[in-house]
């Protein structure tokens, strides 16, 4: 699979002069949807639920806890809707406390999330990048190229 995706770029691919190439579609395009990102916050939201319910069952249910312990890390949560799904066909009613916890904790960041504030930190971070970028590559003279005295 991923053999596929790195001939489908390097297809895509453009030389610029000897070094600047641009790849296009490489992070997708977002015209029209951003499904990548939906999928990737639900995903978040279920890692996050996930770790929300061990915390509560190792401290009200220690025996549950190890069972689901074992059960996340035979089935890692990184598909939050696989991982929820093959979940409920062992224990239904913890997949529920889940998809529970990860629907109050995705409502809790809605009412949180500014996201004036995200783009503003996003855009003060590139310039940063870049300012850091530019100071690394300046090639500043040196004190020894004034030799000549003055007086």
């Amino acid at each position: 699979m991923l053999s596929h995706i790195a001939n489908r770029c390097s297809r895509k691919q453009r030389k610029l002069g000897n070094h600047l190439s641009i790849v296009d579609e490489l992070g997708g395009q977002y015209e029209d949807t951003f499904n990548d990102v939906k999928k990737q916050i639900q995903n978040y939201f279920t890692f996050k639920a996930v770790r929300t319910v061990l915390n509560q069952l190792y401290e009200m249910n220690p025996t549950e806890y190890t069972w689901f312990y074992n059960f996340v890390a035979a089935n890692k949560p990184g598909d939050g809707k696989h991982f929820i799904q093959t979940l409920g066909k062992e224990k239904q009613e913890l997949a529920e406390r889940v998809m529970i916890t990860r629907l109050h904790l995705y409502g809790k960041w809605i009412k949180k999330c500014n996201h004036a504030e995200i783009y503003k930190e996003i855009s003060d971070q590139n310039l940063e990048l870049m300012r850091e970028r530019l100071m690394e590559t300046i090639v500043w003279p040196s004190d020894d190229t004034n030799t000549e005295k003055i007086g």
